[in-house]
């Protein structure tokens, strides 16, 4: 059949959606551009938050208009938090969690067979594995995503994500071993591992995070670089071993959420702002001109003006080169959704707009110090308006003129930074 797919959220959910593409793909269907033509459209939701929620509505209307024949499934996170809700929405004919979706294939030939709705909604279990699913391979990505975790034991009091995707499970390093030399063998020059609690990867014996990254060196890759994390995984330990690996990029995104230790505090995070300091502070001893960004919250219930006031402090003497600010958004089933003293909409915004501000001039101060040097940058676009395109190691966006017709793409170049162009490098080839 043929199959198109939606996908909201995260970088996980991209790379699942990839990797359920790919699998459909091994089942002899084919995987379609656009939504018109479908006879199955797959819509891979996120439930970070309420405004995801009402998007992916919109969504599936507006693809059920463009297809009105077409079999929707709907899966992903909203599906696994929100079953009960999941199915009063008229539009999906199969709905599957974010549990053993491998089913995917089989549920599609049993919806062909008996055309009536499926309920594939599975609760998590204690002790479930890692779900291995084949890792997408997409000719027009530069870069591979591997998924080496999934799922997360913190329960945070904001966040419906432990309930959508059960509890830390890990890829094992001989699945790794295997699936990064093939991604090499692919043809990929740099890596991206990834997962919902990154730095919660183990595979038993002592095991961590930067095991997990060498044994990527291991297979050749020269760029690692690792996607979102969890600050409480990050041990001087780990650090040490991942300042060990000449190929990882000096690019670190960890969530800091709150720069008030009250707010921290009440949102069941596992450190204070002085830890989280320290931690940047041993990032930078062993990765100098590193980028760390980070995500922050606005407006969480009870916090006052002085508790923003102390999270603006803080994030300006972190200095972060980019921050991804947002707004607290009340998740049913979590503690927070009922807690007192939650903050009106417009004080939410406005108090986001302050923290955007301050993160815009932070990465200009960031992108300033970049001028002078010299970064090996992977050219991941096609020529476009003059210009090639990729990024460095630090994640900087970097532009330099074309000159001569060539095609860059996929090719890792030396780069001279000689400015800036809006919240990207310019730069020439050396």
């Amino acid at each position: 059949m043929r199959i198109y797919f939606h996908t909201s959220g995260c970088k996980v959910n991209a790379v699942e959606s990839d990797s359920m593409a790919a699998l459909l793909r091994q089942n002899g269907h084919e995987i379609i551009d656009t939504p018109a033509q479908a006879e199955v459209i797959v819509v891979n939701s996120c439930t970070v938050t309420a405004s995801g929620d009402s998007r992916m509505r919109t969504a599936l209307r507006r693809l059920r208009a463009d297809a009105p024949d077409a079999l929707i499934v709907l899966t992903g996170c909203y599906v696994q938090a929100f079953p009960a809700e999941a199915a009063k929405l008229p539009e999906a004919g199969i709905l599957l969690g974010t549990r053993h979706r491998s089913l995917l294939p089989a549920l599609l030939a049993d919806y062909a067979a008996h055309p009536e709705r499926i309920l594939a909604v599975e609760d998590y279990q204690k002790g479930d594995a890692f779900e291995e699913l084949p890792q997408g391979t997409d000719p027009s990505h530069t870069r591979a995503f591997l998924k080496i975790q999934d799922g997360c034991d913190r329960f945070c009091t904001y966040c419906i994500i432990p309930y959508a995707r059960g509890r830390c499970r890990s890829r094992s390093t001989q699945s790794i071993r295997q699936e990064a030399l093939r991604l090499y063998d692919t043809g990929f020059r740099e890596i991206v591992l990834c997962g919902i609690n990154l730095a919660c990867w183990e595979d038993g014996g002592g095991t961590d995070l930067a095991d997990a990254a060498a044994v990527c060196a291991a297979a050749g890759f020269p760029r690692i670089r690792l996607g979102s994390l969890e600050p409480d995984g990050l041990t001087d330990h780990v650090l040490d071993k991942l300042a060990a690996i000449p190929a990882l990029c000096p690019h670190f995104h960890i969530s800091v959420q709150s720069g008030c230790d009250r707010t921290l505090a009440a949102m069941h995070r596992h450190y204070t702002c002085a830890e989280f300091a320290a931690l940047l502070h041993s990032l930078r001893e062993r990765f100098p001109g590193a980028a760390i960004t980070t995500d922050i919250m606005a407006g969480f219930p009870g916090e006052t003006e002085e508790d923003f006031a102390a999270t603006c402090r803080f994030a300006e003497e972190m200095q972060f080169a980019q921050m991804h600010v947002f707004r607290y958004s009340q998740r049913p089933g979590t503690p927070a959704a009922t807690a007192p003293h939650q903050i009106p909409e417009s004080v939410k915004k406005a108090r986001a707009d302050a923290l955007s501000a301050s993160g815009r001039a932070m990465q200009a101060q960031f992108l300033r110090a970049c001028i002078g040097s010299t970064l090996s940058v992977l050219f991941e676009r096609e020529r476009r308006q003059g210009f090639h395109q990729g990024h460095a190691p630090n994640y900087a966006t970097v532009l330099v003129p074309d000159t001569d017709g060539a095609d860059f793409r996929g090719s890792i170049r030396d780069v001279c930074i000689t400015g800036i162009s809006g919240s990207r490098l310019l730069g020439e080839l050396v």
